[in-house]
Order: structure tokens, then C-alpha cells, then sequence
């Protein structure tokens, strides 16, 4: 008899229970609870470990409960431990929702399970662990994008590459670009690196990547690109990934790009021999350049040019492209990967995502499994009809049709105006509405194509005093370049105003440096006078050195003309003066970078929104209320954001504006992009009215002043491709659309006998009512019938009446003013005469008491409409 020291040592195989055996059957009869709560293809979805697996996630239908619900059957079955599966999502956001999901599923298991995050974080904690390999350390540093475009500022400048004419921020565009694309600087297409620097792209681009190596750095590209290298350079560290990933899991894989696309076929293969080229699993793996694909792009929020093109290194459609480079299939089989996406929901093509990467998943993996999940738990019938009947006009799709077991709801609305205006009061009046009806403003949400829509619905809650917060961006007169517009107009309204005047002072650049202004506070803190002031005084010195006081004096002869100017020139008329004659336009027309465009056009959107005010003191007090708003993200409130930001969120109600073409789908997404543009815009269509819940609003503009052209717009093509039956076509509310003469309903001058405003609501008919009163008791003089009189007219002016022609006593005493029902603030800036616990009357918002005053502006707790900030004008006391 052997003792037991002494057996023979070999490797104990890893066991799994037999098919059939006890073990086998005694788990089978333990169904695990967070299987019990799924459907048919779900559960599929679930249990389908073995290959490769693609889940066609629709929009509502539970794919980040596949996901987790997915994990946590192979770890209670015992086919992996948790640091052997790799699960990789797009945002941090997600990967802690899928943790905390598994969490309570699984207990502390999911505490070890180390592959669980983003791309670029597991990207970057492989190649921390293997830093040497590629010319790095392991503390290697992560530039940010300040970072990034200091650096290559400081090639340029070595290279003598004049910055002006080509901007480091637009050589750092193209080598992210390049990056998302997979492709080192040998990879680069020599058409593609002639675009930047006289054909000096390339050459920069490998130094730039030099440069990093010296400075122990890797940009955000790098996470990705030296993975890719590193697996490729050395096979041995990939299967030693391979080995350890026994199944892998990816979220969201329809918005790859082709980076992400060639790391994750690296690893999804099975482990090669030692030796094997690995030119047999995936394309690109030789050095050969990959061809350029589709033409560059937009980014569809700003309208600015992307400058870096993409490539797939695929035919359109998905075939697989006939490169010399290209070889074979892979020889190996896949191992057990799990892709969950919505090729009707890839929307960021503009960035880099490839929709081809889940179009051809079948063909980079042959045997592959595709569960398609059709069943929505959001929105109700009608909703998902109209967007499954929409999205079927796209070739470009694996098919599906999303269905529900809700009730089949309201209609989508689809609702014409005469002007963006008409559309803003309109989908005003009907939030107010849903909030009278108890809806919380929290489930209401307005998504707009473009940024630049955003103002006159922010414009329109100020004035109506709904509480609003912009989700993914900034409020339009919080943006960089608004503020900075605004501070030139706040200095020549008040030259006093220090803080505006410090923030333009070197804006754009005139070598004006901190020491400078430093300089400027010490002189006006000693003199007690207004920075100004001071740096006029300055200017008379020998302080500063010749070139900075040239700089200041001309600023200052600057400011002293425009201010003439404002006595003779329109508010508008200035403004568009003040940013030309400053440099501002020019300093951002000569940027290269990929958010220009956009901010030129905000810039031309706030001259525009001037138009609506007397003058330039109006338009700046409108604009302390718009900003002087303050709550938390927890307080009630509508959402604002572009469709592109809704991607994964979900209200009750949503309204969509601006259905035009031109506008929706994109002129320009459809000039540089072709059917494949208008393809990607048709599935940005379908996302919006799919984050709906209950109630989906559309609607269009007959006119749009577009960045300060006025144009006429035909309804977007997407409408036409609604079903009739689940759409219902209703009159727009915004009280003052010329309707009938677009044929969208009955205008409100088809009444010859009556100028009267076409509002509904409670607090228009209490101001009509207020009104009749103030007539009836002998303070105004009326007019009979329904003639027009402006004294009562809602198309009153706000100017004096110079002439004393309605000098009555009503003229004296009357309340605020209003256009179509809208009370105009008369803010003066000065103390309030209420005081705290007023008893109060607002003409929209009935009764209440006053909480909190903060000079002239009032925090009032309506009775009916909840706590609202209005300006005192607002209200009367009783």
C-alpha cells in the first residue's frame, strides 16, 4: 500500500457535476428567485451560457436585468468565479447600478469580482499591470484634455507649425480619432495624416507619442490602443487573459467603436497554441493601414465638424469588406461572450460608434445565438407602435418589434405651430396643465435636437416660473461664451461691475495677464474706485509695460465708443458691434476645434434673444432672474436636454419640438452622411419617443429663426412615417399662432369682431376678469364691442405713453402689463415694499404668502401651484 505522501503528483482535473448525475439534479430542483421573476426570452437570455450569445435588447425591455441576472447564474451555478468573468459597460453610472444589482442578488460576491467596469478602466488596470511592455511604468499618468493639448502645443511651436492656422486642439481631435480607430502612427493613411500641418499629421502624431513615453503618460486613447498593441506584440500575456476569462459580457455593444471592437475579439477568442500568428483572429492585426470608411462627421448637439473620420473596416451594411489585408476566419472558436445591444438605439456615430459591429456580430461569430427581447415594460401601446413603425424604415437593422402587455394608452400628439415662440407658450401651457392635474414635474421632460432650442423654453419657464434643470450641459446663459457676451454688455451698462470686467479683461487674449489684473484691484482698492475706473487711471501711468498699456487703453477707448454708441444704435445693433469690434467672433472663428461652430451659434442665439426687449437694461435685469435660480437636482422639476443626453432615462411625459426638416433629421448630418446619416437620425427619433412612459408629444414649427434667420419649415419626413392610427393630430395652445393659414388648426384672426387672446387657462380668464373690473369701475375708458383698444388690449406696449392720450386714472394704477397673458417684470433692482408672511394675489397663481425676499424677487407659497420666485411686480397684496 502506497502512503499517501508518496502518490504520484498530477493535477487535479476541475470537476463539474455529471449531466443526469445527483449533484446535477438535486441543483436542478433549486430554482434561484432572481430567475423566477423573468420572461421566456429573458430567461433564455439567462441561461444560454454555452457560445457566443447577441441579446437584441429593445428600448424598455430589461437588458440590464439580463445582464445582471446573467452573472449571477453562472456564479450560482459554479461555472466561474467572480475574477473570471470580464463585464464591461460605457459609463462608471452603469457599472455601479450593475454592482449594486448583483449585490443584492448575490450578497458579497460581487465584492470579487475585479473586471466589472468600463473599457478604458479595465483597459488602463491591464496595462498598469503590464506598463514595462509597452515603454511605460506602472504610475504612469492619465493626461486629461488640457493636458493633452498643452502638449502638443509645445510640439507644434518645436516643429514651427504656426497654432493659429492649425490649432493643437484640432491635431487633438485627430489623433483621437485615429485612437477610436485603432490605428499607431505606421497605421495612419497618408491621405488622412496630409489633412493637418502640410502633411505633417502623422509625423506629429508619432511624436506626440514619443513625447508621452518620455513623460511616463498615457492619454484616454492610449487605454485602448496600447492594450491592443500589447496583446498583439505579445501573445503570451493575451492568452494569459484568455485563460482567465472564462465568459465575458458586454453592455451597450452597439456603440463600440472599432478600438473597443478589435480589444474585445482579441480576448474573446480561445486560447491559441503558442506561436500562432495572430494575424488568424482578427482583422487589423498586420500593420497594413485601414481604410479610410465613412467621411467625417458632426456632433450632432453643437452642429460643429468632428475633423476625426472613422472606419470599421467593413463594407456598408455589415458585409465583410474585401481588403487585401483582410484574412481568414478566425481558427479558433469563440468562447462564451455575451453582447446585449439595440442596433435601433446606436446614436453616437458622430463619436466613433460603428452600428456594423452588431449588424456582423453572426459573422465574427459563427454559431452565435441571437435572443431577441420584444417585450417593453415603459410605454404603453400606441407608443411603441408608432416607434416600432418609424424605426422600420431604416435597411440597416437585425429587425425586431417592440410589443406590451400595458394598455394601449393615449396617442402620440403631433401638434403644428406657426413659430418656435407659438411652440414654447404651447408646450408651456400644457406642463402647467399637467401640473394642475397633479403630475409631478419631475416626470415631464422636453427633448430638443439641438442645443440652441433650449432658450426660449428656458426663457419661457423663467416667465411662467416653472422650476427647470438642463440635464448633460449647461443652462443656455450659463454656457462659457454667453457669459463672456454678457460681460461685455454688463460693462457698458454699468462700468462699475468689477466682476464682469475682470472676466473679459483679457478675453480674447491682449496680454493681460493675472500680475495685471492683480495690479488693477490694488490700485482701485487704495483709490476705492470701481476696477475701471482704475485701470483708466493706470493707462496714464508708467505701471504697466508699453504693450500691456496699449492693450488696456484700447479696451478702454472700446468701452467709452460703445457706450456712445447704445444712445444711437439698437441694443442688438450693439451687441453684434461689440463682439466683432472686440475680437471675440474672430477668436472663435479661428478655432479649429470640434465645439466652435456651436458656440458661434449661441453666440448669435443670444443677439437674437435680445430682440424680444425694449433695451439693453431690460434685456440684462431679464437675465439676473434667468440666473438668480437655485435648487438642488432632488427639488421638482421639468428636463431639459438634447435627445442624444435622454439615452437611457425615461419620463412620463415627453415632448419633442422642432419635428422639421433641416432641423430633424439633421441638414447636415444628411449632406456628410448620406442614407447612413439619416438612418443613425431615424434611430434618434425612435429614442426619443421611446424614453416615454405615458404620454408622448410632438411637434413642429412652420417658421424658426434659426441663429437670427428667420426660415419656413416643412414637417420632418419622421412624422409622415407614423402610423396614423396610434397618432392623433391636435391644435397647438400656444395662444398666439397664425395657425390657420399653415392649415394647423383655426387662427385667431379668423375672428374679425375681436384682437382677444386665445388663453384657457384659470389665470388668463382671472386677468381678463381683474380687468373687466377696473373698466366697469370708471378708471379706463372702454369701447364697445369688440374693437381694439390698447388700453386693454393684450398687445399693449410696455413704453410710456408720452403723449397723455390715457392718462386715466386706471393708466396710473393698473397692474403689471402683459403680451398674450404673459405679466412682464418690471424689476428695479431695488428693495421690496413686502414683507415676509404677505398676504398676496397673483394673477396666474392665485393666492399665497410671501416666504422669502431677496430684493425685489419673491419666494411666494401658492396655495394651488406650489412655491414659486416671481419679481413683485407680479402681485398685489390683500
Amino acid at each position: 500500500m502506497t502512503e499517501p505522501n508518496k502518490l504520484p503528483h498530477h493535477d487535479v482535473p476541475a470537476h463539474q457535476p455529471a449531466a443526469g448525475g445527483i449533484a446535477a439534479r438535486a441543483r436542478a430542483t433549486a430554482v434561484p428567485q432572481f430567475l423566477a421573476g423573468l420572461n421566456p426570452e429573458q430567461r433564455e437570455a439567462v441561461e444560454t451560457l454555452d457560445g457566443p450569445v447577441l441579446v437584441l435588447a429593445g428600448a424598455g425591455t430589461g437588458k440590464t436585468k439580463v445582464l445582471t441576472c446573467r452573472i449571477a447564474h453562472i456564479l450560482s451555478m459554479g461555472r466561474a468565479r467572480p475574477g473570471e468573468i470580464l463585464s464591461v459597460t460605457f459609463t462608471n453610472k452603469a457599472a455601479r447600478e450593475m454592482k449594486l444589482r448583483l449585490g443584492q442578488m448575490l450578497g458579497q460576491a460581487v465584492e470579487g469580482m475585479p473586471w466589472l467596469g468600463t473599457f478604458h478602466s479595465i483597459g488602463g488596470r491591464i496595462l498598469r499591470t503590464h506598463a514595462e511592455l509597452v515603454q511605460l511604468k506602472s504610475n504612469f499618468t492619465v493626461l486629461d484634455v488640457d493636458d493633452q493639448v498643452r502638449l502638443l502645443k509645445q510640439l507644434l511651436a518645436a516643429d514651427n507649425i504656426d497654432d493659429k492656422r492649425w490649432p493643437a486642439r484640432m491635431l487633438a481631435g485627430l489623433i483621437d480619432g485615429w485612437k477610436n480607430r485603432g490605428l499607431t502612427p505606421s497605421q495612419v493613411p497618408p491621405g488622412e495624416a496630409a489633412v493637418f500641418g502640410n502633411g505633417r499629421g502623422g509625423k506629429l502624431y508619432a511624436l506626440y507619442q514619443e513625447r508621452l513615453k518620455i513623460l511616463n503618460a498615457a492619454d484616454f486613447g492610449d487605454l485602448l490602443l496600447e492594450n491592443i498593441r500589447l496583446f498583439r506584440e505579445h501573445p503570451d500575456v493575451l492568452r494569459q487573459y484568455q485563460h482567465r476569462f472564462k465568459f465575458i459580457l458586454v453592455d451597450e455593444y452597439q456603440d463600440t467603436n472599432v478600438a473597443q471592437y478589435l480589444w474585445l475579439r482579441l480576448l474573446s477568442q480561445a486560447p491559441t497554441r503558442a506561436g500562432a500568428p495572430l494575424s488568424s483572429l482578427i482583422p487589423g492585426a498586420t500593420n497594413s493601414p485601414v481604410i479610410p470608411g465613412r467621411a467625417e462627421g458632426t456632433n450632432p448637439e453643437s452642429g460643429a465638424r468632428e475633423e476625426s473620420s472613422r472606419d470599421s473596416g467593413f463594407a456598408p451594411g455589415g458585409a465583410p469588406r474585401n481588403d487585401d489585408a483582410a484574412p481568414p476566419s478566425p481558427l479558433t472558436a469563440p468562447k462564451n461572450i455575451c453582447c446585449v445591444g439595440d442596433d435601433d438605439q446606436s446614436i453616437y456615430g458622430w463619436r466613433g460608434a460603428e452600428v456594423d459591429n452588431i449588424l456582423r456580430f453572426e459573422h465574427d461569430f459563427p454559431g452565435a445565438k441571437v435572443i431577441r427581447l420584444e417585450r417593453n415594460y415603459r410605454s404603453t401601446g400606441h407608443i411603441l407602435a408608432a416607434a416600432s413603425h418609424l424605426i422600420a424604415h431604416n435597411e440597416g437593422r437585425l429587425g425586431k418589434t417592440l410589443r406590451t402587455e400595458d394598455v394601449d394608452g393615449e396617442k402620440v400628439t403631433v401638434t403644428g405651430s406657426w413659430d418656435s415662440e407659438e411652440e414654447a407658450r404651447a408646450i408651456g401651457e400644457e406642463i402647467e396643465q399637467l401640473q394642475r392635474d397633479g403630475h409631478k414635474l419631475n416626470d415631464i421632460a422636453i427633448l430638443v435636437r439641438a442645443s440652441f432650442q433650449m432658450r426660449e423654453f428656458e426663457d419661457r419657464f423663467v416667465t411662467l416660473g416653472l422650476p427647470y434643470r438642463v440635464i448633460g450641459g449647461p443652462r443656455f446663459y450659463e454656457r462659457a461664451e454667453v457669459r463672456d457676451a454678457l460681460a461685455y454688455l454688463r460693462v457698458i451698462n454699468s462700468p462699475a461691475d468689477d466682476l464682469a470686467f475682470e472676466r473679459i479683461v483679457n478675453v480674447p487674449k491682449r496680454g493681460l495677464g493675472d500680475a495685471t489684473v492683480q495690479m488693477l484691484h490694488d490700485h482701485a482698492r487704495k483709490r476705492r474706485m470701481p476696477l475701471f475706473e482704475a485701470a483708466r487711471a493706470v493707462v496714464d501711468t508708467d505701471e504697466l509695460k508699453p504693450k500691456a498699456r496699449g492693450s488696456l487703453r484700447g479696451l478702454i477707448a472700446s468701452f467709452d465708443r460703445w457706450r456712445v454708441q447704445r444712445e444711437v444704435t439698437s441694443h442688438t445693433a450693439l451687441a453684434e458691434i461689440v463682439l466683432d469690434e472686440s475680437g471675440y467672433t474672430e477668436m472663435w472663428q479661428k478655432d479649429r476645434s470640434a465645439d466652435a461652430a456651436g458656440r458661434l451659434e449661441n453666440l448669435k442665439e443670444l443677439v437674437r434673444s435680445m430682440e424680444e426687449f425694449e433695451n439693453l437694461q431690460g434685456f440684462l435685469e431679464h437675465i439676473s432672474l434667468v440666473m438668480d435660480r437655485d435648487g438642488g437636482a432632488e427639488d421638482d422639476a421639468v428636463s431639459l436636454m438634447t435627445l442624444h443626453s435622454a439615452k437611457g432615462l425615461e419620463f412620463d411625459n415627453v415632448f419633442l419640438p422642432g419635428w422639421e426638416e433641416g432641423l430633424f433629421p439633421s441638414q447636415r448630418t444628411l449632406d456628410e452622411q448620406g442614407r447612413a446619416g439619416l438612418e443613425e437620425e431615424r434611430r434618434l427619433a425612435h429614442v426619443g419617443i421611446t424614453r416615454a412612459r405615458r404620454r408622448a408629444k410632438l411637434y413642429f414649427a412652420t417658421n424658426r429663426r434659426i441663429h437670427g434667420t428667420w426660415s419656413t419649415t416643412i414637417p420632418s419626413r419622421f412624422l409622415d412615417e407614423l402610423p396614423a392610427h396610434n397618432v392623433e393630430i391636435t391644435e397647438s395652445k400656444g395662444g398666439s399662432g397664425w395657425g390657420g393659414s399653415g392649415g394647423y388648426g383655426p387662427s385667431r384672426f379668423d375672428n374679425v369682431e375681436s384682437f382677444g387672446s386665445s388663453y384657457s387657462t384659470p389665470g388668463w380668464q382671472r386677468a381678463q376678469a381683474n380687468r373687466a373690473r377696473n373698466q366697469n369701475g370708471g378708471r379706463g375708458g372702454g369701447q364697445a364691442g369688440g374693437g381694439f383698444n390698447e388700453s386693454q388690449s393684450p398687445f399693449s406696449s410696455t413704453r410710456a405713453d408720452t403723449s397723455g392720450s390715457r392718462s386715466s386714472g386706471f393708466a396710473a394704477k393698473r397692474g403689471p402689463m402683459t403680451i398674450e397673458g404673459e405679466l412682464i417684470a418690471k424689476s428695479t433692482g431695488t428693495t421690496s415694499e413686502f414683507t415676509l408672511a404677505d398676504r398676496v394675489f397673483h394673477q396666474k397663481f392665485g393666492y399665497g404668502n410671501v416666504v422669502k425676499i431677496d430684493g425685489n424677487k419673491l419666494t411666494i407659497a401658492f396655495e394651488k401651484a406650489g412655491e414659486k420666485k416671481v419679481v413683485d411686480s407680479f402681485v398685489e397684496r390683500v
